[in-house]
């Protein structure tokens, strides 16, 4: 019996063509003799398909065209699959699953056979093996990344840092004693088995109706980004379901508490450096459009070689005047600008710069200039005493704020901040310094990057203003903390 081109045929033909047959030629059994392992194979395939020959028409045509064609592909083109073992994309014809090619079920499939043919025993299983196994696809390098030294694949993240970070766990820290309390955070002394160093620990308690606090969301998303050596580091997010921890870098003090103890005022060389590193602090926050918006000597930290950082991002960014819900700390009116007391919700990086003001002049005299006590227009009446009572001549607009009510406030002419404040005299370009920080309207407040320009500073190193952004003003030769020369407690 004749086979014409089909699937079953071209099969045939490679496998015949592969052991040597020539494929002109009708097998047949030998009758006699022992028979060699290629006459048994010819007998089983003689057993499955009888006798099989090719034509001598088809021959001819696969002589003079190439390869037969099979189902729109050529042997030759059969032969040469990709190393995937893939059938090339973009071609017509038949598509094969080449995925399970090698096992037993696929070969059958490829073959046509039945199931009680002779055909399939171990030898021509492992002929068809050799000829139609494709090579396996390369395993991506990033599961053999994944698995490597590990059992099983991991199936959870135990921390906001990925994986099976150590970081995020509160058992990687130990708390040693309280630092200070305020209306939703404790502030704790603590150790880090991760650094093996001393770190400040801010726990923030959690109502499990309203969550996380959103000023401890702000801070946490402010402080991932803002990268610098005179604003606090953040090391760590510990979240549990009562509370959530955040893992700073430990500084010793802060500016309110050495104002303390050097009552009389601060070594004016000192307090230059400070200035400057606060300076250097809110200009790398105003360039990413970042308003601190609670400067005050409570929220700058003071390292014991004298370095100041930014703490407490709480109020960041935020719009309005804190709420009632802060502690009378956080509301404190002493270092908020007039423009803000006067209801004006149209700040920006001014905002800042007047609280810089108030600071300066307090290192320097030792006292809060601005000492309001009852409220509000208390407030803008210490102020206004000293700078006089804003019009519109001075400080266009001023009028039409919320706030502006002339019926409850003062009427004062302005003053010389050196007349009132003597000691800034004594600091060459003290009162100039000060005058271009502390103005009534937010317009004409110097800004924190031209601020460091000023001549105040020119008794520091040029070296200062071209500092990398993480490089400590301490790295420059000749500049140190001086000592002291008034020292008490108040």
């Amino acid at each position: 019996m004749k086979i014409g081109v089909s699937h079953r045929c071209v099969v045939m033909f490679k496998l015949l063509r592969w052991i040597g047959l020539p494929t002109g030629v009708t097998m047949r059994e030998k009758k006699s003799g022992a028979m060699s392992r290629m006459q048994k194979l010819k007998k089983r395939l003689s057993h499955s398909f009888g006798r099989l020959a090719v034509s001598k028409e088809e021959s001819d045509e696969h002589q003079n065209h190439g390869k037969l064609p099979y189902n729109g592909y050529s042997d030759e083109f059969l032969d040469r699959l990709e190393p995937n073992g893939n059938i090339p994309a973009g071609k017509g014809g038949l598509k094969y699953d080449w995925n399970t090619v090698g096992g037993h079920d696929r070969v059958k499939r490829q073959l046509s056979v039945s199931s009680d043919s002779k055909l399939l025993d171990d030898d021509i299983r492992e002929e068809t093996r050799v000829i139609l196994r494709p090579r396996k696809p390369p395993r991506p390098k990033s599961e053999v990344l994944l698995n490597q030294g590990s059992e099983h694949r991991r199936t959870k993240r135990f921390s906001a840092f990925g994986g099976d970070s150590p970081f995020g766990k509160s058992e990687a820290y130990i708390k040693l004693e309280q630092l200070g309390e305020g209306s939703y955070a404790t502030v704790y002394k603590g150790y880090s088995n991760l650094k093996n160093q001393v770190v400040a620990l801010k726990e923030i308690r959690l109502q499990e109706e309203e969550g996380a606090p959103f000023t401890a969301i702000r801070e946490a998303s402010l402080l991932k980004e803002l990268k610098h050596s005179n604003i606090v580091t953040l090391h760590d997010i510990v979240h549990t379901k009562e509370t959530l921890t955040f893992v700073f870098e430990y500084v010793h003090t802060d500016l309110s508490q050495y104002l303390e103890r050097h009552s009389g005022g601060l070594e004016p060389r000192n307090v230059r450096l400070f200035l400057f590193q606060l300076l250097r602090g809110l200009a790398y926050c105003h360039k990413r459009r970042v308003l601190h918006r609670d400067v005050k000597p409570q929220n700058l930290l003071i390292s014991e070689i004298g370095e100041l950082k930014l703490a407490d991002f709480g109020l960041a960014r935020a719009k309005s005047v804190p709420s009632h819900t802060y502690s009378h700390e956080v509301v404190t009116l002493w270092y908020r600008p007039p423009d803000v007391l006067l209801g004006s919700t149209e700040y920006s990086t001014s905002l800042d710069m007047w609280g810089v003001g108030c600071i300066f002049v307090e290192m320097i005299t030792g006292l809060a200039i601005f000492p309001g006590v009852r409220d509000t227009y208390d407030q803008l009446d210490k102020i206004f005493k000293v700078l006089g009572t804003p019009s519109e001549e001075d400080w266009p607009g001023v009028t039409r704020l919320p706030g502006y009510k002339s019926q409850k406030l003062g009427y004062y002419r302005p003053r010389r901040l050196g007349h009132y404040w003597p000691r800034l005299h004594d600091v060459v370009q003290g009162e100039a310094m000060a005058t271009s920080l502390l103005q009534l309207d937010p317009q004409r407040r110097i800004g924190a990057e031209d601020a460091m320009q000023h001549p105040y500073f020119n008794g520091l190193p040029k070296k200062l203003l071209e500092l990398p952004d993480d490089v400590s003003v301490f790295s420059v030769e000749g500049v140190h903390l001086y000592p002291e020369q008034y020292s008490g407690i108040k």
